[in-house]
C-alpha cells in the first residue's frame, strides 16, 4: 500500500501552492513559517502594505474555503497592530485519481485553491 502524506507534508504542499500564487501577484516575502500551528505562514509586502497570510491544508470531506472565524478575527486583530491586512488561504488536497482519497507520496494530487480570502 502506498504511503500517505503526513499532516506536515500536506501543509508544506499547501504552502508551496499559496507561495507560488503570492509570488505571481508580486508579493515580497518578509517572513515564511512552514511549521504547523505557527501563524501566520506568510508575512509579505505588496504596494508598501504588510499582509499576513494564514495557510491551511484541507482534505476531503473538509471544505478548503471554510475557516475558524474566531481564530481568524484574533489573527486580524494582531495584524492590525502592524497595520497589516489578514488573509486566509485554504487549499483542498486529494488524490490525483479521486479527490475523496488521501494524497499519497510520489503520486499525482488534485488541489482546490480559490485564492486569498481577506478577513475584515
Amino acid at each position: 500500500m502506498a504511503e500517505l502524506l503526513t499532516e506536515q507534508e500536506l501543509h508544506n504542499l499547501a504552502m508551496n501552492i499559496v507561495g507560488e500564487d503570492l509570488k505571481s501577484q508580486g508579493f515580497e516575502f518578509m517572513a515564511v513559517n512552514s511549521k504547523l500551528k505557527k501563524d501566520p505562514q506568510f508575512v509579505a509586502l505588496k504596494d508598501k502594505k504588510l499582509h499576513f497570510v494564514i495557510v491551511r491544508a484541507r482534505t476531503f470531506p473538509e471544505d478548503a474555503n471554510v475557516y475558524d472565524e474566531a481564530f481568524m478575527i484574533k489573527m486580524r486583530d494582531h495584524a492590525l497592530k502592524f497595520e497589516a491586512r489578514t488573509f486566509y488561504a485554504g487549499v483542498g488536497l486529494g488524490h490525483g485519481d479521486n479527490y475523496q482519497k488521501p494524497v499519497e507520496k510520489d503520486s499525482a494530487y488534485r488541489e482546490i485553491y480559490n485564492g486569498l480570502q481577506e478577513i475584515q
